[in-house]
Formats: structure tokens, C-alpha cells, sequence
């Protein structure tokens, strides 16, 4: 067996689903918003696309991708973050959604050795940690500031870690807290990467969940144009329509950026076999060219969080994320028994924040916060949130 699978923690939700078994069975029905799965229905368009194209399960499919496909999510990109048309040939490849993508891409780049370092924020989606462990490296982890709105300062990173980095994840919008990365922070890391020759993995799967129209999230191309990188050096971004479009079940995404690197990864995946199914490649082309349902989905949202975080706000320490679908919210004990207790007394099921993160630098930045997913129907998250709110008071424990 390969021994680096011992180097690999339990998953969050292992951890949790053994933590639930030390509660008494809930009395209430049970709301899980532990897990971030979208719950709104695929979009209608998207299951005509697949059922018109089951042809193509006849042939194998392209590890590159469908032509059409590439073209639809560079067509996309240019829309969205207002820049210029990425070359669908050399720049874009489809993928299995963006897990597949950023765990393969790390197998793909990085040098294994004793010195290798992959830079991952901390709390961070355990794919970082696990890729960078399978591939021969070490994870470093940088802490979230609440202080800083969960972003990083960069500029605390030893220079000897920055040179031993191959890697860097970055989540923006982020998960649990939200926080999108500003232009600034985008400056120093394409600086600190042209110095010391390391690779950018932008993980922007909650891109399209946002709350204001007219002020949509900063992408990692969109930056990289601003600041007149326009051949994306170092730097690849992956999406996905799993949260963008309701379909987790798709898996479908993409990973656009520096064609040198595309270069290599395709090099990596006609060996690793992850083509996505002409099936599926139609309904994802009928998804990136659509719109309507995309704008209907952050409104389902807006409408969730416009009613939970009133309830929650007066309890816990918590305010309204920059995107994505979740609440980062401080609890008044330790992190771990609040979530037990929480699920033993309502039937309400978060997720601690400390499993989202590890020990580091003499902390763990995800103690004593939990995340809470508005992902289940209006209904259920007001039923959770007010559960939530009579359990803090004392109201669910009398």
C-alpha cells in the first residue's frame, strides 16, 4: 500500500457523524445544515440537454474535452469576469467538477521530496491537504483572521516557506467564512509566486453565490488582468456547477488559466482517465450558456439568509458572508460540544469549525465556530435557526 495514506486525517463529516453518535436521539425532526450539498432543484434545461444527448454514451470521450464545451466556458469566463476570451484550445479544460480537478492538479506539479511545501488557508477544504500529502509534500498552513474578515496576511509567511512552495491553494469566495480576496492580496501572491516559481490553484467553486447583483465577486483571472498579467503565468482557476447551477450530481467543472500549465495537466489526465461523458458535456453546455437560472438560485439564497440571520444575529457572533452559502458563527462554548448538544437537544445538525481546520501557529482558527449551511429549503433553515436561537437561550435545554 501506498504509505502516504496513513498521513491522511479522517474526514469532517466522519468526525462528526462520530461525535452525533455521543448524543441522545433528537426528539424534533432533523435538520442537517452541516454538509454544503445544494438542495434547490437542477435546473430544467440542464436535464432536456441530457436527455437529447444520450447518444454519446456510445463513444469514449475526449480527454480535452468537447470543442463545444471549451468554447461555451471560455465564452463564460469572458462574460463574467469582463475580460478577455481565454483561448478555449490552449487555456480551458473541462473536469469532474473541482474536486477531481484540484487533487489531480497537485499530483500533476508538484516535485516530491522531503522539501516541498503547499501553502492551504486554515480552516480549508480537506482536498488541499490530502492532494498535497498523496503527491509528496507538506501542507503549510496560513490562519484566517477574523480581524482581517478571515483573509491572511501574506506577508507574515517565513520567506524559506515561500521558497520551498511548489503550490498554493487558494479559496475565494472562501469556505466556511465567505470572504472574498481582494485585488491586493492577488498582487502580493503573483509577486511572491514570480519570485519563487511556485503555482497558483484558485478554488472559486462559490463564485456565483453572491448577494448583490452589481457586485460580483473578484475572480483569480479577472485579477490577474487588472494587473496586466494576461497570460495567467503560475496562476489556474477552477469552477464548477455544482453550486453555481444546483447539479452536484454532474460533475462537471473546469480548470482555465496559465496554457503552460494546462499544457502539462492535460499531459497528466490522459493518463489519470477523467473525460467527461458527451452526456454530460451537453447539459454542462446548456448550463454555461444560461443564465436566468443562475440569478434565480442566488436569490433563493438571499431570501434564506435575509430571514435566518435576524434570528441568529441577537444569539451568535455572526454576520452575512461575502458569498457562498454559509454562516461562520462564534459559539459561547467549545465548538465540538455546542454541535453535539446542539443536535442531541433540536435535531439541528452543524458542522464544528475546528474539524475544518488543524492546529497551527499555537492555534486552531476554526475553534469555537461552527458552520452552518442554508442549503435545505426556506422553511427548514428559519425551523433550524430558531431551534438554534431557543437552544443559546437555555429555552431547548429547560
Amino acid at each position: 500500500m501506498n504509505p502516504r495514506l496513513s498521513a491522511l486525517h479522517p474526514y469532517p463529516f466522519e468526525k462528526l457523524r462520530r461525535l452525533l453518535a455521543q448524543a441522545p436521539v433528537p426528539q424534533p425532526s432533523p435538520i442537517n445544515l452541516s454538509i454544503g450539498e445544494p438542495k434547490h432543484a437542477a435546473p430544467t434545461l440542464l436535464v432536456q440537454a441530457m436527455q437529447e444527448a444520450m447518444g454519446g454514451l456510445s463513444v469514449y470521450p475526449p480527454t480535452k474535452g468537447d470543442p463545444a464545451l471549451r468554447g461555451a466556458i471560455a465564452d463564460w469566463i469572458a462574460r463574467r469576469y469582463g475580460i478577455e476570451r481565454p483561448d478555449p484550445d490552449t487555456q480551458v479544460l473541462p473536469a469532474l467538477g473541482s474536486r477531481e480537478a484540484l487533487f489531480a492538479f497537485a499530483q500533476a506539479v508538484i516535485d516530491p521530496g522531503a522539501d516541498a511545501l503547499v501553502v492551504c488557508p486554515n480552516p480549508f477544504y480537506q482536498i488541499y491537504e490530502g492532494a498535497a500529502l498523496l503527491a509528496g509534500a507538506q501542507p503549510y498552513f496560513i490562519n484566517a483572521q477574523a480581524d482581517l474578515g478571515f483573509g491572511y496576511d501574506w506577508k507574515a509567511v517565513p520567506a524559506d516557506v515561500w521558497r520551498r512552495t511548489q503550490l498554493l491553494f487558494v479559496c475565494s469566495p472562501g469556505n466556511p467564512a465567505g470572504n472574498v480576496m481582494p485585488l491586493d492580496d492577488w498582487k502580493t501572491l503573483f509577486s511572491l509566486s514570480d519570485e519563487h516559481d511556485f503555482a497558483i490553484a484558485a478554488d472559486e467553486c462559490y463564485s456565483e453565490i453572491y448577494f448583490d447583483e452589481s457586485d460580483k465577486p473578484l475572480g483569480a483571472m479577472q485579477a490577474a488582468s487588472l494587473l496586466g498579467r494576461s497570460d495567467y503565468r503560475n496562476l489556474v482557476c477552477f469552477s464548477s456547477l455544482s453550486k453555481r447551477s444546483n447539479v452536484p450530481g454532474l460533475r462537471s467543472g473546469f480548470v482555465a488559466g496559465d496554457a503552460r500549465l494546462i499544457a502539462q495537466f492535460l499531459l497528466y489526465r490522459t493518463y489519470h482517465g477523467s473525460a467527461i461523458s458527451p452526456v454530460v458535456s451537453q447539459a454542462s453546455i446548456a448550463a454555461w450558456n444560461d443564465e436566468a437560472h443562475v440569478i434565480e438560485n442566488r436569490r433563493l439564497y438571499r431570501e434564506k439568509f435575509d430571514a435566518v440571520v435576524p434570528i441568529l444575529k441577537p444569539v451568535l457572533d455572526l454576520d452575512w458572508p461575502d458569498a457562498a452559502f454559509y454562516l461562520w458563527a462564534r459559539t459561547p462554548c467549545d465548538d465540538t460540544d455546542f454541535v453535539r448538544d446542539l443536535y442531541g437537544a433540536t435535531g439541528v445538525t452543524a458542522l464544528p469549525g475546528s474539524y475544518l481546520a488543524r492546529e497551527a501557529h499555537g492555534m486552531n482558527p476554526g475553534a469555537r465556530r461552527i458552520r452552518i449551511a442554508l442549503v435545505a429549503p426556506k422553511r427548514q433553515c428559519v425551523e433550524a435557526a430558531q431551534r438554534i436561537a431557543d437552544f443559546v437561550r437555555g429555552d431547548a435545554r429547560q
